[in-house]
C-alpha cells in the first residue's frame, strides 16, 4: 500500500515513522515544500535567546537520517499544487528544477502545517523585518543581533510564540515592545491574568500595547520605525508574530471540505470527506474534548499525539481521538504561565452554570529555599462540580498543577474526585496538602457557602462599591486601610456593626478567609474576601 505524507516537521514524520513501525510493507512518502524534514519549531524563540547556542540542535532530523531511521522515503522542495482525490493522485512541483511531477496514492495524508501570516502593510519587506516559523528565520534574527544591529525591538503579535520571543531578546539586552490588536494578551488567558502578565512584563522592562493595530514600518532600506493607530515607536527589528494560516490553498480546486478558517474539516478518525484521505497537524480543525465543537491546535503536542493514533488508524486499529483541551504553557522572564481547559466565558457559552475561584498558594514549602507562590483561577459546574478549567502563574513548576488539571478534566472528574488525592509531598517540590488540592478545597467551600467572596473581575468592575475595606495581613499592608489583626479578634468588632458591608483583604486571601470565618461566629453576616488578595488586585 502506498502512503503518500504531504509535509513533515512534527505531524507527517510522526505519521510515517509510526507507521513503518507498524507495519514495514507500507510504501511511505513524504513530500515536504521546506529544505528540512524535521525540525524544533518551539525551540525557536531560545536559539534566539541564545539558550540553545548551536543552531544545529533545531534540526531534528535530515532526510537521510530520517530514511535511515524510519524507512520512510523523503522528497524535500517539493510544491503540492493539486490534489485529484478522484485518480487518487497529487502534482507537485520540483522548486530545484521547476519539473512538475503526479505522485499516486492509496491513503494520502496532508499535514501541510500553515504559514505565517504577512500583512499587506507598507515596509512589511525591509531589511530588519522577522518572522519566527522555521530554523532560518531565528536564525537570520540572530545572527542580525549578534552583529550588533538590534537595540530596539517590535514584536507584533502577544500569543505564546511572540511573547516568548520578547522575552529572549531582552535576554540579549534589547529594548522590547509587544503591540497586539486585542484587547487582552496572551489569548485564552482569563482579564485578572492578563493584566497581572502585562503588569509583571513592564517591571521586567517589555512593555505591551493592546487594542494597538500596526499600520506601518518605515525605514529607508531597513526597518527605522513602525506607525501604529496609536503612535510612532523607534525600532531597528520588526518581528511579525500575529499568527498563523493554515497551507490549504492548494485544495482549493477540489471539495475536500474545510472549515471558515480554512482549515480541513475531519471526523474524530481523522478522515476528511474522502475515506482515503486524512488530515492532522496545523492545517487541520479537531474536536474540543468537553464541548464537542471543532478547535483548531496548532500545537506540536496536538502534532504529534495524533499523528501517532492516524498511522494507527491506517494500519486498522480504528483509534476515535477525544479532542483537545486548548493546553498551552509558556515562561516568560520569571514567571510561567499555564492554561487548560474552558475559559469562563466559553464554560457560559457552552450552557454550564460556571463557578469560579482564584487562589495564591504557596507552590512548595514556605520556608525552603526559593519558595514562591501559584496564583490559581479554577473552574468547575456548580451543579456536578465537575471540573472545566484551570490557569495557573507563577515562577515554579506550573506545568504540574496544568498538567493535573488536563488528566482530572480527561477523566470526566468532579472536585470531590480530586479533594484527597494522594498528590507527592516533600519539602522541594509541594506543601504538605498540595497547591491544587489547595484550591479545590477552597472551592468546594464557595460552592457549600462557607466561603464568600469577590472575584477579581467584579472588584476591578466596582462591584465593592459601599464595603468598607479591613486590611487583615499578618502586619499592617495596606495603607490607608483599617487593619484588624486575626490573632486578637474574639468578639466583636466595636467599630464595625454586625450588618455592615465588610471587604476582608490580605496578601493571598487564606488570612482574609480565616478573619471570615471568625467573625461569622460572632455574628457578622455581611463580609466578603477579595480573592486573590493584594498580590493580584490593585488596591
Amino acid at each position: 500500500m502506498k502512503v503518500l505524507i504531504i509535509g513533515g516537521v512534527a505531524a507527517g514524520t510522526k505519521v510515517a515513522a509510526k507507521l513503518k513501525r507498524e507495519n514495514r510493507d507500507l510504501e511511505v512518502t513524504i513530500l515536504t515544500e521546506s529544505k528540512d524534514i524535521s525540525y524544533a519549531g518551539c525551540g525557536l524563540p531560545y536559539y534566539v535567546g541564545n539558550v540553545i547556542p548551536d543552531k544545529d540542535k533545531l534540526i531534528v532530523n535530515t532526510p537521510k537520517s530520517f530514511f535511515e531511521l524510519t524507512g520512510s522515503n523523503v522528497l524535500t522542495e517539493m510544491k503540492v499544487t493539486k490534489v485529484n482525490p478522484k485518480e487518487n493522485t497529487i502534482e507537485a512541483l520540483d522548486l530545484k528544477t521547476n519539473e512538475t511531477y503526479t505522485y499516486e496514492y492509496d491513503k494520502l495524508v496532508i499535514a501541510s502545517g500553515a504559514q505565517p501570516i504577512k500583512p499587506p502593510l507598507e515596509g512589511v519587506d525591509l531589511d530588519g523585518v522577522f518572522f519566527m516559523r522555521t530554523p532560518e528565520d531565528a536564525i537570520s534574527l540572530r545572527d542580525a543581533i549578534e552583529a550588533d544591529k538590534i537595540k530596539r525591538a517590535v514584536v507584533v503579535g502577544g500569543g505564546f510564540i511572540g511573547l516568548e520571543v520578547a522575552e529572549n531578546l531582552a535576554l540579549q539586552g534589547i529594548n522590547v515592545t509587544v503591540i497586539d490588536m486585542a484587547e487582552m494578551v496572551p489569548p485564552g488567558f482569563e482579564p485578572e491574568f492578563t493584566e497581572y502578565i502585562a503588569n509583571h512584563l513592564a517591571e521586567h522592562g517589555i512593555m505591551v500595547f493592546t487594542g494597538t493595530k500596526l499600520e506601518a514600518i518605515i525605514g529607508e532600506n531597513k526597518v527605522e520605525k513602525i506607525k501604529t493607530d496609536k503612535r510612532v515607536m523607534k525600532a531597528d527589528a520588526v518581528i511579525l508574530s500575529i499568527g498563523i494560516r493554515a497551507n490549504t490553498g492548494f485544495l482549493a480546486d477540489t471539495d475536500i471540505e474545510l472549515m471558515p478558517n480554512r482549515t480541513i474539516k475531519v471526523n474524530n478518525s481523522f478522515q476528511t470527506n474522502y475515506e482515503n484521505i486524512y488530515a492532522i497537524g496545523d492545517c487541520a480543525s479537531v474536536a474540543n474534548k468537553i464541548t464537542g465543537e471543532h478547535a483548531w491546535s496548532p500545537m506540536g503536542s496536538t502534532a504529534n499525539i495524533t499523528g501517532r493514533i492516524l498511522a494507527k488508524n491506517i494500519n486498522d486499529e480504528g483509534i476515535n481521538y477525544g479532542g483537545v483541551l486548548g493546553t498551552g504553557i509558556a515562561k516568560l522572564p520569571e514567571l510561567n504561565i499555564g492554561r487548560t481547559g474552558l475559559t469562563e466565558a466559553a464554560a457560559k457559552d457552552a450552557g454550564y452554570d460556571v463557578i469560579s475561584v482564584v487562589t495564591v498558594v504557596d507552590d512548595k514549602a514556605h520556608y525552603y529555599p526559593d519558595a514562591s507562590f501559584f496564583i490559581v483561577k479554577m473552574l468547575a459546574d456548580r451543579n456536578t462540580k465537575k471540573l472545566l478549567g484551570l490557569q495557573v502563574l507563577g515562577k515554579g513548576a506550573v506545568d504540574k498543577m496544568i498538567d493535573i488539571a488536563v488528566t482530572a478534566i480527561t477523566m470526566e472528574a468532579t472536585l470531590e474526585d480530586l479533594e484527597n488525592m494522594d498528590l507527592a509531598y516533600a519539602p522541594p517540590f509541594s506543601t504538605a496538602i498540595h497547591p491544587f488540592a489547595h484550591t479545590v478545597n477552597v472551592l468546594l467551600n464557595k460552592i457549600s457557602g462557607n466561603f464568600n467572596t469577590i472575584t477579581p473581575y467584579d472588584f476591578a468592575a466596582g462591584k465593592a462599591e459601599g464595603y468598607k475595606i479591613i486590611d487583615a495581613s499578618i502586619v499592617p499592608s495596606l495603607k490607608g486601610i483599617p487593619y484588624v489583626d486575626l490573632s486578637k479578634v474574639d468578639g466583636e468588632l466595636p467599630e464595625y456593626g454586625k450588618d455592615e458591608r465588610l471587604l476582608l483583604v490580605c496578601s493571598k486571601g487564606k488570612r482574609a478567609y480565616m478573619l471570615q470565618n471568625r467573625l461569622k461566629h460572632f455574628g457578622y453576616t455581611n463580609t466578603l474576601v477579595l480573592e486573590g488578595g493584594s498580590i493580584l488586585n490593585q488596591i
